[in-house]
């Protein structure tokens, strides 16, 4: 399973829009773009594995392995990338302004959901993030 986060950059937030097999799945909150300083920027654009991952904050959630020159980085719930992220990604319902969404609780359980029912199934899961594209393949 390949997801795609898809990427719009703001100087408070950055938003995506994240989806499977050409599927929406949801919305994303996560840091400004800050040349992937740890704890104060989103990461940078690629291709990494997912992995599943259990803390006593977090419970369940995923994290996104092999980043460079960055360890920790997760997927979990949060509705305000500055106040909630340092540097991992919360996938939300609806977004509101740059790095602010609502219900990151619904749109995380229905992400697990399926992410987990394809682990099950051993199969490898993976994160593509990239710039997003209009239809008419302009860059925003």
């Amino acid at each position: 399973m390949e997801l795609l986060l898809e990427r719009e950059y703001y100087p408070l937030g950055t938003d995506g829009i994240l989806s499977s097999g050409g599927i929406f799945l949801c919305f994303t909150i996560e840091l400004p773009w800050r040349k992937n300083q740890r704890n104060i920027s989103c990461i940078p654009e690629g291709r990494y594995p997912l992995a599943i991952r259990f803390s006593k904050r977090h419970r369940l959630h995923l994290q996104v392995m092999d980043v460079p020159e960055r360890s920790l980085i997760l997927i979990h719930k949060a509705n305000n990338a500055l106040k909630e992220l340092a540097g991992c990604i919360a996938p939300v319902r609806e977004s509101v302004s740059p790095g602010i969404g609502k219900d990151s609780v619904t749109a995380f359980k229905a992400l697990m959901k399926q992410v987990c029912e394809s682990m099950e199934k051993e199969e490898a899961v993976w994160l593509r993030i990239s710039r997003l594209t209009d239809r008419y393949g302009h860059t925003t």
